[in-house]
């Protein structure tokens, strides 16, 4: 968050989601300093989940990527969305909204290759229907 140094506040919600996301006295270091935080003190607080070193980046990063393709895609979207907007309403709320993607995505196509795959032991071939 090095736009304290430059006379300016963290944007793009920085200022909140820092907050929402770290332990207040990590989150109020990196707004109030603008220090730079390393790579394994940024994984120690949470902020990254993985280390790698610079040429392994671009494989990691691809690995990451495929691990998710490999999803239902529209699961993959709905637990997007749900993840970010739990973040705007109360839990009572969050698990209803949560309840009904659960109930529509049970009767996709891919609900049912899943399952199907699963009893199969072989992996599922989604088509986002």
């Amino acid at each position: 968050m090095p736009e304290i140094k430059r006379g300016i506040i963290a944007g793009n919600g920085g200022t909140q989601r820092t907050l929402m996301n770290l332990p207040y006295p990590l989150a109020m270091e990196l707004l109030l300093t603008g220090d730079d935080v390393d790579a394994e003190t940024a994984s120690r607080w949470g902020i990254i989940n993985k280390v790698v070193a610079p040429d392994e980046l671009m494989p990691a990063a691809l690995e990451y990527a495929h691990r998710i393709a490999r999803n239902a895609p529209l699961a993959l979207q709905a637990s997007k969305e749900l993840a970010l907007r739990s973040r705007d309403v109360d839990l009572a709320t969050g698990l209803r909204i949560e309840q009904m993607f659960n109930r529509f995505l049970m009767s996709t196509q891919d609900a049912s290759e899943g399952a199907r795959a699963f009893t199969a032991s072989r992996p599922p071939k989604f088509i986002g229907n």
